[in-house]
Order: C-alpha cells, then structure tokens, then sequence
C-alpha cells in the first residue's frame, strides 16, 4: 500500500494557504500547518493538525517542525507561503528570504518519499519581475531573491529526488478579499477586460497548481517559476494601456505594406 503523502503548509492559516489545506485534505493528504496566528478551524478536516511559530525564531520553528515529524510521521512535501506585511527590510528578509532558506535546508535533511515523491513549492508574486507600485521596495527584492532561491536549490537538493518550484501568481482572489471585489465591480470588470481568460484568479487556481507540483505528476519539473495570472503579463504594457482608455483603437504603428 502507498503511504499517504504528508505535506508541510507553512502560512496556512489565512488566504491562499488556507485554501490550499483544504484542497490538500480533500486530496487525501495529511496535512501539518504552521502559521504564525493562533491556527483555527482545522479541527473539521481530517488529518490536518496546526501548530503556532514564528518563521523568523528559529528555534520555535525547529521545534514546531520536530514535533510534527514525531506526531505525524515524515514529510514528503513542503509549500511555503510565509507573508511579511510591512515595509520593514529586515524583517521582509527575515521573514521571506532567510526563513525560506532554512526551510530548505530542513526539506533536504528530513523530506521523505511517502509515494508522489518530494516536492517543495514556493509562493513568490509577479513582483519578482515587474514593479507592483502598492508593494515597498523590501518586497520586490525579496520576491527577486527567492526566485533565484528556487533556482539554487533545484539544482543542490535535485541529488535528493527533491524537486523545487515557485507559483508567481498576480492579483488572486481570496475567502477573505471577495466581499470587496463584491462591493467594487468595476474593479472585477477591468480585470476581464485585461486578463485574456477574461476574469480574476482565485485561491483555488493557485491550489491546484500547487497540487499539481507537489505530485508525481510534475516528477520531471523543477526549478521553474510559473506565472500564474491568466496570461495578463504577456501583454505588451502600452498596448494594455490603450486598450483601457479611450484610445484603444487608436493604431501607434501602421501595417506595413507591399514595397
């Protein structure tokens, strides 16, 4: 019989992360949570149980992952979504960078193969790339360091059978967001203008990408950073502009011709 997969959610208490235990119950994963709020409403799905820590001390954090390990067997996958909300560069580092780098250390001593083989993913933003203007600089750089974070750690742990991937999503909808995209509906509007999917993604579409990578599915994929915004950034950013304002059938270049 093939072990049930135990996954590790770091940041799975709120938003995304909490969308993502859920999937993964559903699933038929057991699932450890660490999330720095006091977790909750876990005590409903099966095989999922939540533990307290800060990412950034590390010895609460050690000692939450060893009393996982020791209560609910060995882990074979990993999805880290830890969240620093601030504008705080030491702490965004912290939080994000250095917090994500211990993470995979840890993976590359303690992950074991229960049957999809093992996998950790990584949450990152489109920020990695492009300049998000609501986001400080703190958050941009780090987001940039993590994908080069992926990159090193696919190639160090990839000796282990460890694969190692990110998910940059754009603007995703979560639980928590959809009464005010509810109350904003020309916001929801813009966006099926500009996404070609013609609409906004959602907790659940990261979930499944995130399952997807976590699988025996993806057993030849590692160290890729998957955009997941419904093809919106593949836009050339000037056309994306006209196309939103009252020049859009304005052409700035004309069709060329025969000579």
């Amino acid at each position: 019989m093939t072990p049930r997969p135990h996954t590790l959610v770091i940041g799975g208490t709120k938003g995304i992360g909490r969308t993502l235990v859920r999937h993964l119950a559903s699933d038929n994963h057991t699932v450890s949570v660490i999330g720095r709020s006091k977790p909750s409403g876990f005590d409903r799905l099966r095989r999922v149980r939540a533990w307290s820590a800060d990412v950034t001390d590390g010895p609460r954090l050690q000692h939450a992952l060893s009393d996982i390990v020791r209560r609910q067997g060995s882990v074979s996958g990993a999805v880290l979504l830890q969240r620093y909300r601030g504008d705080d560069w030491a702490d965004e580092f912290a939080t994000t960078v250095t917090a994500t780098r211990q993470l995979f250390d840890w993976a590359g001593e303690h992950l074991d193969d229960r049957g999809e083989g093992k996998a950790v993913v990584v949450v990152s933003s489109v920020a990695a790339w492009y300049v998000a203007s609501e986001q400080p600089v703190s958050y941009h750089a780090a987001k940039a360091a993590i994908s080069q974070l992926v990159r090193y750690y696919a190639v160090a742990l990839g000796p282990k059978g460890i694969r190692v991937n990110a998910i940059a999503p754009g603007t995703i909808v979560k639980e928590e967001s959809k009464p005010f995209y509810r109350d904003h509906p020309e916001l929801e509007q813009l966006y099926r203008e500009i996404v070609p999917l013609g609409r906004m993604g959602t907790a659940d579409d990261l979930a499944h990408l995130a399952l997807f990578l976590l699988s025996a599915r993806a057993s030849f994929v590692t160290g890729q950073n998957i955009v997941l915004d419904g093809g919106v950034s593949l836009q050339w950013h000037e056309s994306l502009a006209r196309h939103v304002t009252p020049m859009r059938d304005v052409q700035v270049s004309r069709p060329r011709g025969k000579s």
